[in-house]
């Protein structure tokens, strides 16, 4: 048995508390089967475990709390980190996953279904664990919150911090503007710069994970619907892919002109959101931004028209206008969607509140995912522990040579080979007199 394999096995033995045993155990074993599944992230474990390059440093994270993020912070804690969870967003917090962390010394607060005042004072909660442990802090962020934070309420603790990581496109948007404006103040390295984060987490990841948790909530044949996308990033991309493959009829919404073109020479339909809407038996936003399904878009949805959102916050879709608009409200009609009756008895079904739907109602992006994604951002952290020093505040792409070499090793656990260069194809690459 390797090393990493041993210290896996000893650490599932670990006695749990007696208050938390019923929670821990399931949680425990959900872990354990994510970890099979990420054999990137193993490898990535074992090298941090035997450098100890994270050794004297205090990780504050705001993640989902999903047995693939507990893997990733068994690496970080390999490599000698210190390590505070807090987490992303209320509805993707899993009970049993935040119970066994505990149990292995990771400080989670983090509780399903949290309230607004409650998430941010689970935000505070994290900071202020990162905070007694001795040594410079480094933050991982899946949505901008835990470093607005930082940058409103804590200021206290921006001294500490050395640099940091996001996770998300809606985060990273946020970090530009802090930076535009003067505000930001340590290094983030963004992680949707990397090529393997976009392939992987956003058009894989996304794409399957929405659409799962679609039919789980709702259990429609998607079959000869109409699924209107709005947006057509890498998340749009994905999730359109899987809607035409289980024989939807896909409709894309954009403002962008390039992404619009990229979606109609992929053979789909680019209406305006106003027409769009008229046709949609599905509408899944996934554009980042807010206001996309407004109060003047209800009147244009079929009866029994469903919305969900794949964005990261829960602003794409105006929440508050529909339940303004609506004359009876039937939650729960099944788990993770509730029913809107509209003035003229049209219903209007909304999967998580508005919320990140993927994770709201189903178990976000599978393992093999993660395990890519998770990867980087160990090794991402791990660079950071020295290179932090060098980097002027503001926000920064993955280095190239990282996200490579993220991919070999995701080819190498899948058994792919792939071919080198020949000294003569190197030889004619780096030279500009070699013509026809």
């Amino acid at each position: 048995m390797s090393r990493a394999a041993s210290t896996r096995a000893r650490h599932y033995a670990l006695p749990v508390p007696s208050d938390e045993t019923a929670a821990a155990s399931p949680g425990s074993a959900r872990i354990a089967y994510a970890a099979r599944a990420m054999p990137v992230l193993r490898i990535v474990a074992a090298q941090l475990a035997a450098e100890q390059s994270l050794r004297g440093l205090s990780i504050a994270a705001c993640l989902h709390v999903t047995p693939e993020t507990a893997c990733l912070l068994e690496a970080l804690q390999a490599g000698g980190a210190s390590v505070s969870l807090a987490s992303a967003n209320p509805l993707s917090a899993q009970d049993d996953v935040a119970a066994a962390l505990r149990t292995v010394g990771v400080a989670v607060h983090a509780q399903h279904g949290a309230d607004r005042r409650t998430y941010y004072a689970h935000l505070s909660a994290a900071l202020d664990d990162a905070a007694a442990a001795a040594g410079p802090l480094l933050v991982l962020d899946d949505g901008c919150d835990l470093v607005t934070t930082l940058h409103t309420t804590r200021r206290e603790l921006l001294p500490r911090v050395r640099a940091g990581v996001e996770d998300t496109s809606s985060g990273v948007v946020r970090l530009r503007q802090m930076a535009r404006d003067g505000t930001l103040a340590f290094p983030m390295i963004a992680a949707t710069s990397s090529a393997t984060a976009r392939l992987l987490e956003a058009r894989h990841g996304t794409g399957q994970s929405t659409l799962e948790a679609v039919l789980r909530a709702t259990h429609l044949l998607l079959a000869g619907r109409t699924v209107v996308v709005a947006g057509y990033g890498a998340c749009g991309r994905g999730i359109a892919e899987r809607a035409a493959g289980l024989g939807a009829v896909v409709v894309v919404t954009e403002v962008d002109p390039l992404r619009a073109l990229e979606a109609t020479l992929r053979g789909f339909r680019v209406l305006p959101m106003a027409r769009a809407l008229r046709e949609a038996d599905v509408v899944i936003t996934a554009t980042g931004n807010v206001g996309v399904v407004r109060g003047e878009h209800l009147e244009l949805l079929k009866d029994g028209a469903v919305l969900a959102n794949a964005g990261h916050f829960d602003v794409e879709i105006d929440v508050k206008a529909l339940a303004a608009a609506s004359v009876a409200t039937h939650l729960g009609v099944r788990p993770g969607a509730d029913e809107h009756v509209l003035a003229d008895g049209r219903r209007v079904l909304l999967l998580a509140a508005g919320r990140v739907v993927n994770l709201a109602v189903a178990e976000g992006h599978p393992p093999a995912v993660m395990d890519m994604a998770f990867a980087e951002q160990a090794m991402l952290l791990s660079w950071l522990a020295t290179a932090a020093a060098t980097l002027a505040r503001g926000v920064h792409p993955v280095p190239a040579t990282l996200d490579g070499r993220v991919a070999a090793l995701g080819l190498a656990a899948l058994g792919v080979e792939v071919d080198s260069l020949s000294e003569a194809q190197r030889g004619y690459l780096s030279s500009w007199q070699q013509g026809s």
